[in-house]
């Protein structure tokens, strides 16, 4: 099997090393695979300098928010005295969410009162990242005549994939951790504690700065994780699906990519989206952690 796999995966750079091969490859100008992820107004709204305009990127929101609501009322009538599948399900995610998650990196006030918090951030991302594995009909690039209408063809997208919505989630951490810390021990003794213990003098001024660097930081590093890896794995599935053929214009590569990006599907399902949407609660969790400890 692993032959098999290797055959497979190696075909494709044979036919481009050899120069006969490369010789009849010949880009496809009309093929942008970057129009994927642009988001063409569909309902125009302009408020002042604000653009808000309903596009696909809105639309997925909009469905990732009732999927989370209706999900969660609908899992909450269905708890009974004795557990079926669903409540076992839905019990082992709680307990990962309160002992794992918000448990494990905060102490039991501060867990009791972000964890519905954390855990709201949790489902709603791990619910987008698999609705952005749905094909859904949003591609209005190329249409499809349907008993005389033309409809958007199928389309595999994730808000996640578009940095301004893991950019907003991150903003909520960001000041909701910086609002709890002040709340819980006053804004000087907040600041101060951003210096380590047993640091004093002008050694501690650097180090106070440099802190502030960090809390920065974390709005890159948290939000561009989540995009970065929501969006690779789109355009991972996107040229292997069909997408490299497309540009170089030779369809047989399919034979060989088309395996590739079922394993890339199937991985980025089993383990990407919950994943990505577990890092992001527990780094949450983690900085709502270390905002309340008396040093850090």
């Amino acid at each position: 099997m692993r032959r098999i796999l290797l055959a497979v995966a190696a075909a494709p750079a044979l036919l481009l090393a050899n120069p006969v091969g490369a010789m009849a490859f010949s880009i496809n100008e009309d093929f942008k695979p970057q129009n994927e992820f642009k988001l063409d107004s569909w309902i125009p709204i302009q408020i002042g300098p604000f653009d808000m305009s309903i596009n696909k990127a809105v639309m997925y929101l909009l469905i990732t928010c009732v999927l989370t609501v209706v999900l969660m009322i609908w899992v909450g009538n269905k708890m009974e005295a004795r557990p079926n599948r669903v409540q076992t399900a839905v019990e082992t995610i709680y307990i990962l969410m309160r002992d794992n998650i918000a448990g494990g990196n905060m102490d039991t006030r501060t867990a009791k009162r972000w964890f519905s918090f954390i855990a709201t951030l949790f489902m709603f991302i791990w619910i987008s990242n698999m609705l952005g594995y749905i094909p859904l009909p949003t591609n209005t690039e190329h249409t499809v005549n349907i008993f005389g209408l033309e409809l958007p063809t199928l389309a595999i997208y994730a808000a996640t994939a578009n940095l301004a919505v893991p950019l907003a989630l991150t903003l909520l951490v960001w000041f909701a951790y910086h609002y709890e810390g002040i709340r819980a021990k006053g804004p000087v003794k907040y600041l101060k504690g951003w210096v380590p213990a047993g640091v004093t003098g002008p050694a501690a001024v650097p180090i106070f700065f440099i802190e502030v660097i960090s809390h920065f930081v974390r709005l890159v590093s948290l939000s561009v994780r989540l995009f970065a890896n929501i969006l690779a794995g789109h355009l991972l599935i996107l040229f292997m699906g069909g997408g490299l053929a497309v540009l170089l214009g030779v369809a047989v590569l399919g034979i060989f990519t088309l395996p590739l990006a079922i394993a890339f599907y199937v991985f980025e399902v089993g383990l990407v989206a919950t994943l990505q949407a577990f890092i992001f609660a527990t780094l949450a969790s983690i900085y709502f952690g270390g905002a309340v400890a008396e040093e850090h």
